[in-house]
């Protein structure tokens, strides 16, 4: 039985150590059942750990193994397309990995059954394409088995089976996994890997080529922290229930984590079209009853950002704590963390008409790209809030916005591409865009997502990285240098972190200015 995504609290990658061997066996034997005693030995495992340790990594669910990607370095010119599993590996000795190669090869990798379902293979795979950008390596390539092959074995051939496992008309769990993860078949092995029955002992010979790859030279290479970053400019649009509102936001993560991003952040108050059920209602009565979806949105999205391995910012919602109205949202970690925000500027209308009141929490997020803050539409008009957090080391402000004029949208715009260059930080916000009629209050919208960096030699003259077509649902995709901002704080043409006159001003967060 599978295990239930709703009780997980925590998902890590970590280095494999020889002393996880008893649980490398374990996960291995329930892994290749139908292949009895097809299971590292003690000695193997040790010798990859003191040979790559970058390269064998294992996966827990709460403390739980439940999965582990084995790889070396070899160099390709050495292994041509027509190798088998035993003359790559060196006979199980591994003594054909070599540091300087170019090619990172995949040994294995497997997943508990109880654990399949939850992407875990997909987590693992990014990982090795991360290593092999980070190591620059021109390409993973490993063989792939065709386990459900010999069900068609007397009446096609290996190449026929390939294709129409491409065309969908055959499914192979194996092969289609690996094509889903932009690895393209090569060519057809036999006689790849002793004693596969299922595949009749032919692999596909499966290639991911990173398009990072420089050719070494005797300069040193730069190590560069590329974050990946998913906007969606959401369309209001009627809802009958939240299932359908939640298929929608679906639908945006599942094409941003295509895309490999880090981040998905969606608008302020995304949920608004489903208080249409109660528009014969006051304003304020309406959005309390919205806020009762609040708590089940946020599980959801947890789910996602689990299951499509993308750290998910909600926007913001409604939600009532100790009898009073927030404007909050919630910082959904692929790990499994959930951390909260709040608005804490209030505009006057929601005030008035909606009774929000203000948040007190002014933070910064630690997340697996470093340190993030979060601020909701009007807070990133106050300057000072974005400033704290750069002292506090956020790199990337996100800015969940909902306006309803060009006007509205102007003030949000402008006010966040100024933190970008004050900070010098990135500044990514998305907003929603169309009407809805029916919902009292949230008459039309305007919105276009865009992406702002610091106006410096090694940014956009005009500090837009990145922009969306106003008015349109569609995602935004857009990659940042965090090295870069390192850069700009020590040699850009200005330095506005490091030139401000602290013998003059400083600002600092009440509590901070309480203890001191």
């Amino acid at each position: 039985m599978g295990v239930n995504i709703n009780s997980i609290e925590n998902i890590e990658i970590f280095f494999l150590k020889p002393g996880n061997y008893e649980e490398i066996k374990n996960v291995m034997i329930e892994s290749y059942s139908n292949m009895p005693g097809a299971y590292w030995k003690p000695h193997h495992i040790q010798k990859l750990v003191e040979l790559f340790p970058d390269g064998q990594v294992g996966i827990r669910i709460d403390g739980e193994l439940a999965g582990c990607a084995l790889s070396i370095i070899v160099n390709s010119s050495k292994f041509g397309e027509k190798h088998t599993y035993r003359e790559v590996t060196g006979n199980y000795t591994f003594n054909t990995h070599s540091a300087t190669g170019d090619t990172l090869y995949g040994i294995d990798i497997f997943i508990h059954p109880r654990f399949r379902g939850l992407r875990l293979g997909r987590r693992l795979y990014d990982y090795r394409k991360e290593l092999c950008e980070k190591l620059n390596l021109k390409s993973i390539v490993f063989g792939g088995r065709i386990p459900n092959y010999h069900k068609y074995a007397d009446n096609i051939s290996p190449r026929e089976y390939i294709e129409k496992v491409r065309t969908k008309e055959i499914h192979d769990p194996v092969l289609d996994f690996q094509m889903s993860n932009d690895f393209h078949p090569v060519r057809i092995i036999r006689g790849y890997l002793e004693g596969d029955k299922e595949s009749q002992e032919y692999a596909v010979l499966l290639e991911w080529d990173n398009v990072y790859y420089e050719k070494r030279s005797g300069n040193a290479l730069l190590k560069k922290n590329i974050i990946r970053l998913g906007l969606i400019q959401w369309q209001m649009r009627l809802y009958k229930n939240l299932d359908e509102l939640m298929q929608q936001a679906e639908f945006f993560i599942d094409a941003v984590s295509g895309y490999r991003s880090d981040f998905a952040l969606f608008p302020e108050f995304f949920n608004a079209p489903l208080m249409a059920a109660y528009n014969h209602l006051s304003e304020a009565a309406a959005i309390r009853e919205l806020a009762g979806y609040t708590r089940e949105i946020v599980q959801r999205f947890a789910e996602l950002s689990i299951s499509y391995n993308i750290n998910i910012i909600t926007g913001s919602m409604p939600e009532i704590v100790d009898n009073s109205l927030y404007n909050a949202g919630y910082l959904c970690k692929r790990d499994g963390g959930i951390e909260r925000f709040e608005k804490v500027h209030v505009t006057p209308d929601e005030a008035r008409v909606w009774g929000l009141k203000g948040g007190n929490v002014i933070k910064t997020f630690d997340t697996d790209c470093g340190k993030i803050g979060i601020l909701i539409c009007y807070d990133v008009e106050f300057p000072e809030l974005s400033r704290i957090l750069a002292d506090e080391g956020m790199h990337i402000l996100f800015v969940p916005f909902l306006t309803d004029t060009q006007n509205g949208y102007s003030r949000v715009r402008n006010c966040a591409q100024a933190r970008a260059i004050e900070n010098e930080c990135y500044v990514a916000i998305a907003g929603s865009v169309g009407n809805l009629p029916k919902v009292h209050n949230m008459d039309i919208q305007y919105a276009q997502a865009m992406v702002f960096t610091p106006c410096d030699f090694a940014f956009p003259s005009n500090g837009v990285k990145a922009e969306a077509t106003p008015n349109t649902e569609m995602i935004l995709i857009a990659d940042v240098d965090i090295d870069l901002l390192r850069e700009l704080n020590q040699f850009g043409s200005v330095r506005n972190l490091n030139d401000r006159r602290k013998d003059l001003y400083l600002l600092k967060k009440l509590e901070d200015a309480t203890d001191s």
